[in-house]
C-alpha cells in the first residue's frame, strides 16, 4: 500500500516538474525577459488567458506586414544601394520581388519634378503577370496634372518592361492576387 502511495506521489512530482520545465521561458531573442509593465525596470509587455499560469512569449513583429508595401527612390542611398540589384536568379521571396521591382524603375526624364511622390497599387498573377493596370493610390499634392500623368506613364512603362516576372512557383502562388503598394520618390536634384 505504502508503495503504491509513494509511486503515486513520484509520478504527480514528475507531472507537475515536467509542466513547469515546459512553461519556462527563453527570452532570447528578445533583449530581456517577458514580465509586467507595471515592473520598474524595462521589459517585453505581455498577455496571457487568465485560464494559463505564467507570461506569454509576444508575437515578433517581422520586417514584411500582410500587405506587401514599398517605396522606391530613383537614388538610392549609399545604404539602401544593394537593395536596387537585380537577382541572377528566379524570384523566390519577397526580397527577390522588390529587389527586382526596384531594378525596374526608370523615373521620367522630361516634366520631372523633384521630391514628386506617386503611390500605385497593382496585383500579380502566379505566371509573373499583371492583373489590370496599376492603380494610382496617392500623387504630390499641388502637381499639375500633366506631371502626374508623366509620372504615371513611367510608371506603368517601367512595369511593363519587366513583365512577366520569373517566379518560382512557390512565390508565384502564394504572390497571385494579393495587392502590392508601391511608393515612387523622386529625390533626383532637379532644380524644379
Amino acid at each position: 500500500m505504502w508503495r503504491g502511495i509513494l509511486l503515486f506521489t513520484l509520478l504527480a512530482i514528475s507531472i507537475v516538474a515536467a509542466d513547469a520545465q515546459r512553461r519556462q521561458i527563453n527570452p532570447i531573442p528578445f533583449a530581456h525577459e517577458p514580465c509586467s509593465v507595471l515592473d520598474g525596470r524595462p521589459c517585453t509587455p505581455s498577455y496571457c488567458s487568465p485560464l494559463e499560469p505564467g507570461p506569454c512569449i509576444p508575437e515578433i513583429d517581422y520586417p514584411y506586414g500582410e500587405n506587401l508595401q514599398l517605396t522606391i527612390e530613383s537614388v538610392p542611398s549609399d545604404a539602401d544601394r544593394a537593395k536596387y540589384q537585380k537577382p541572377d536568379h528566379d524570384l523566390d521571396t519577397i526580397g527577390d520581388l522588390f529587389a527586382e521591382l526596384r531594378t525596374c524603375w526608370a523615373p521620367p526624364s522630361d516634366n520631372a519634378r523633384s521630391g514628386m511622390q506617386m503611390s500605385v497599387r497593382f496585383s500579380f498573377n502566379r505566371a509573373g503577370g499583371l492583373i489590370g493596370p496599376p492603380r494610382l493610390t496617392y500623387a504630390t499634392a499641388g502637381v499639375p496634372a500633366d506631371t502626374r500623368t508623366t509620372y504615371l506613364s513611367a510608371i506603368n512603362s517601367s512595369l511593363n518592361a519587366c513583365l512577366p516576372l520569373k517566379f518560382t512557383d512557390g512565390l508565384g502562388g502564394a504572390l497571385a492576387g494579393r495587392p502590392i503598394a508601391i511608393r515612387y520618390v523622386d529625390n533626383r536634384g532637379l532644380g524644379r
